[in-house]
């Protein structure tokens, strides 16, 4: 039994999003498509102990959503044309190219759906982890800090939001495409950010690749798409080596670089040859010169620091220019660098921000004063939420008091 419901499990992640996305084309029905496809999952782990697992588990697992959809659609008396489309639907026999295509496409239109600006944004965030990608309602609730019956309540009014405001469930074209595609990808972003974050949930930045990738794939000839994705692999390609046996955070210049995942590197380097210089595709560059240095000390910061001055003139964000002063501190000395930090932080916009304090704090180091350094890195330890950036930060003052 341990052995099928990992089967269905399995199946379930893969199967999931896209029988609700092909049943809410169909229906119209957010709620009836994602209680369908609960139902059929519920379903195999009652007969397939029993029957045996099918050869193909999620077009079983398609095809029990379907008759189910199709039966309270009935005991509804839905009108008959919706029937007749449910009907139609695939089997679960392998599907030709045509019929991949359509599903691959529902889940797009149901990503466009879910990022509609209409919504707030964490909502966008939420309701495409749920829908999109199936990730348990607990699971999201946890990663917003807020209880599981507070996250199904936003879950439910978005959901209503989006029926009752008749939010169309299709891809846009045109200009709405080239407004509505970068709430998107920022979408996305934020989902890869909170899966890669000290303490975040590894799930949800593989989800996110897992959808840039399907955006890149549908979406060729915007290259923004492919700009994000490349992002996405380039930093994932360090997972397994930014920490320590003991669970401890690594910087870049202490991960041991033999365990970087190289072919995402690859992967990540071949994307930027179509990627254009958009705001993704130029953080893109950036994590390319430090995924392809050798060694820390090989990586070509004046490189850095030019792709960061491209991107501040387009996204001249607290948080870029910040990182921009780092860059130039490493590219052309310390003090050109702090020099750039008090111009990132004037008017008090990184004020409390602890990534602000440890920049500087490492700048101040390279510049000569110890002493003030591990100050910086005990306050920067002082506001930061995260336990294991604070032990790392801790570490770092540790080392220089030492």
């Amino acid at each position: 039994m341990t052995d099928v419901a990992g089967v269905v499990a399995d199946a379930g992640a893969e199967a999931y999003p896209r029988i609700v996305a092909t049943l809410i084309r169909v229906t119209g029905d957010w709620t009836l498509a994602e209680d369908c496809a609960q139902e059929a999952l519920a379903t195999a782990l009652e007969r397939w102990p029993r029957d045996g697992v099918p050869a193909n588990p999620g077009g079983w697992l398609m095809t029990a959503a379907r008759n189910r959809a199709m039966d309270v659609l009935r005991r509804a008396t839905v009108e008959r044309r919706k029937l007749r489309e449910l009907a139609l639907l695939a089997d679960p026999a392998p599907a030709p190219a045509s019929a991949e295509g359509d599903v691959v496409d529902d889940r797009l239109r149901l990503i466009f759906t879910c990022c509609h600006p209409a919504l707030a944004l964490e909502a966008r965030v939420a309701l495409t982890l749920r829908t999109v990608a199936g990730v348990p309602t607990a699971d999201i609730a946890r990663a917003f800090l807020v209880t599981e019956s507070t996250m199904t309540r936003r879950l439910t009014r978005a959901k209503t939001k989006i029926a009752t405001a008749g939010i169309p469930y299709r891809v846009p074209t045109g200009s709405a495409l080239v407004e509505r595609l970068p709430g998107v990808l920022a979408v996305l972003y934020l989902l890869f950010t909170r899966g890669y974050d000290a303490d975040g949930e590894p799930a949800f930045a593989a989800e996110a690749v897992r959808l840039a990738r399907l955006l890149d794939r549908l979406m060729p000839a915007q290259p923004e798409a492919g700009g994000l994705l490349a992002l996405f692999l380039l930093h994932d390609s360090r997972r397994a080596a930014r920490r320590d046996a003991d669970g401890n955070l690594l910087t870049l210049d202490e991960q041991d670089r033999a365990r970087w995942d190289h072919a995402a590197i690859a992967e990540g380097r071949s994307l930027l040859d179509r990627a254009g210089h958009g705001p993704y595709a130029l953080q893109a560059r950036i994590a390319a010169c430090h995924a392809t240095a050798p060694t820390a000390a090989d990586t070509d910061w004046p490189a850095i620091a030019r792709w960061y001055d491209e991107l501040a003139l387009i996204r001249p964000t607290p948080v870029i220019r910040l990182n921009r002063a780092v860059a130039h501190g490493y590219a052309y000395g310390p003090a050109a660098g702090l020099a750039l930090v008090a111009e990132a932080r004037s008017g008090g916009a990184l004020d409390g921000y602890p990534p602000a304090l440890a920049a500087e704090a490492e700048l101040t180091a390279r510049h000569g004063d110890p002493v003030r350094a591990a100050a910086l890195f005990r306050a920067a330890a002082d506001v930061v939420g995260s336990a294991a950036e604070r032990r790392a930060l801790l570490r770092r003052a540790a080392g220089l008091a030492g």
